[in-house]
């Protein structure tokens, strides 16, 4: 495919990936994931109860909290504090859920899991990145419970990864950074599972309708994507820390 982007990419290619362990000391694990200049930083702890809804139930939680920080974007952002925007209560909610999906709650037991996004630096796929660090943060912190004796198995099922396309100048993409973003005319988000089942699409024709061959294409894209993106958090958890 030929390059038609601003960073030199092809179409089908991602932004760099890496995975940084670790910042975080006083967490069970944490992450920092860099995709291109997108910068997530993904934390996980451990707290003993379920939510009051949920106990007696003899199954786990899992939730998660999602920030810009202010100086995340060229235009500094103010915090959000007593009331989040629409926006950010919907990407904590798209981060649970594809995270949930992964996991056996019953073997969790009555503990929650609380997973901490904050977005160090965004250009564009930020919830992707906070899902795809997330998933990484989890899986190790799951293992150190293990180890610890807290937990007599993994709780874990499934890998989970999550990756942005779009149709811009009418040209699917893979793994839009903001300068195309902000001009996609289709743009969705992908999350699936390591054996490429959908666990969620968000997707909007932000111009023109788009056909059911496109969305075929999109998806194509997306699960391209998702394999190397999968097959990069397994080798980051092979260089993880104990």
């Amino acid at each position: 495919m030929p390059s038609t982007r601003r960073d030199g990419r092809h179409p089908d290619e991602l932004r760099p990936t890496r995975f940084s362990w670790d910042p975080m000391g006083f967490a069970l694990s944490s992450v920092t994931v860099h995709t291109g200049r997108t910068a997530v930083l993904c934390s996980v702890c451990l707290e003993e109860g379920v939510p009051r809804w949920r106990q007696g139930s003899g199954c786990g939680w899992l939730n998660a909290d999602y920030r810009l920080l202010p100086a995340s974007t060229p235009t500094r952002q103010p915090r959000e504090l007593m009331k989040l925007s629409g926006r950010t209560q919907e990407i904590q909610r798209l981060i649970a859920r594809s995270l949930r999906a992964c996991l056996d709650l019953e073997a969790l037991g009555e503990r929650s899991l609380q997973i901490d996004c904050d977005v160090l630096q965004a250009d564009a796929g930020t919830r992707t990145a906070a899902i795809t660090g997330s998933w990484v943060a989890l899986a190790l912190g799951l293992r150190r419970l293990e180890r610890q004796g807290v937990l007599s198995a993994s709780p874990l099922r499934q890998q989970v990864a999550a990756v942005s396309v779009g149709l811009v100048d009418g040209q699917a993409l893979l793994d839009l950074d903001y300068s195309e973003d902000s001009r996609a005319e289709v743009d969705l988000n992908v999350v699936t599972d390591g054996n490429a089942n959908l666990l969620e699409i968000q997707g909007t024709a932000e111009g023109a309708p788009f056909s059911r061959a496109q969305l075929g294409e999109l998806l194509d894209l997306a699960e391209l994507g998702l394999e190397r993106l999968q097959q990069s958090q397994r080798q980051a958890l092979e260089e993880a820390p104990n």
